[in-house]
């Protein structure tokens, strides 16, 4: 079997465990399955094969591998694109401190000595993940954060600065969603579904409405515009409409933000 998933829980991060030893796998599973969803690999094929269908929140990766080691393995995931947003954790026997620095030079975002503590490798796990809620959720309360910053590396805030782009100059086109985004960056529709999810928590639809409502809030902080000309400036086909998911998003009317200086 290529990989083992436990029954889909969508409140619950899917991690994905990769170990040529069947018996570390299920250690960890053990540890963290009680928090997550859980998806094993037996070798770094394998999981390459799951990153490219499936949406991960995090990888854990043994160092001591056949073939293709957790190094190279790591080193292909930050360096590819589509997967690069997601934290690396290496588990290795290898404690000295060239493989530690031989683990983070590939991207590694946590190194992990084996014979490791689980409570060690629970707070280290749940750390990289609420780390990460912790910005989307401030981005998406926040009217003038700039996307990039969900982003976690510069590769990705350069994806998401370019998808920016490309929302804000079709705004007013009523075939602006996921096809045309997918079309207009030449990937495919479904990995784009999964980069976007998985660098901001969002679903398309949602990024563009934000996307929309950022601009807006951007366009009543400069002063230049009253609120029913951002309103249908921005494409919305009332000021009511307008207002109520400014307010929604922002938890504040656009009226209020401009008295307010326009301040996050």
């Amino acid at each position: 079997m290529l990989y083992k998933k436990k029954a889909p829980d969508a409140m619950q991060p899917t991690l994905l465990i990769v170990d040529d030893n069947k018996e570390i796998l299920e250690f960890v599973d053990d540890i963290l399955g009680g928090d997550y969803q859980i998806i094993q690999a037996m070798s770094a094929q394998q999981a390459l094969e799951v990153l490219a269908a499936t949406s991960i929140q995090l990888v854990i990766s043994d160092v001591m591998m056949p073939e293709t080691d957790g190094f190279e393995l790591c080193k292909i995931i930050k360096s590819t694109p589509e997967y690069r947003h997601i934290p690396v954790v290496l588990l290795t026997a290898k404690n000295t401190l060239m493989s530690r620095i031989e683990g983070l030079e590939t991207g590694a975002d946590a190194y992990i000595d084996k014979p490791f503590s689980p409570r060690h490798l629970k707070v280290q796990v749940a750390n990289l993940i609420t780390n990460r809620n912790i910005v989307r959720d401030y981005f998406a309360s926040a009217p003038l954060l700039h996307i990039a910053t969900v982003a976690g590396n510069k590769a990705d805030e350069l994806f998401l600065e370019q998808l920016k782009e490309v929302i804000l100059q079709h705004l007013d086109n009523p075939q602006l969603d996921g096809g045309f985004l997918a079309d207009a960056l030449n990937m495919s529709r479904p990995t784009l579904y999964r980069k976007i999810k998985a660098v901001s928590d969002l679903t398309i639809h949602e990024l563009i409405n934000q996307t929309r409502l950022k601009k807006a809030a951007e366009l009543l902080a400069e002063g230049k515009y009253r609120v029913s000309e951002v309103s249908y400036i921005m494409g919305f086909s009332s000021p009511n409409h307008f207002n109520r998911v400014f307010f929604k998003q922002f938890g504040v009317s656009p009226t209020g933000y401009v008295k307010r200086g326009g301040q996050s």
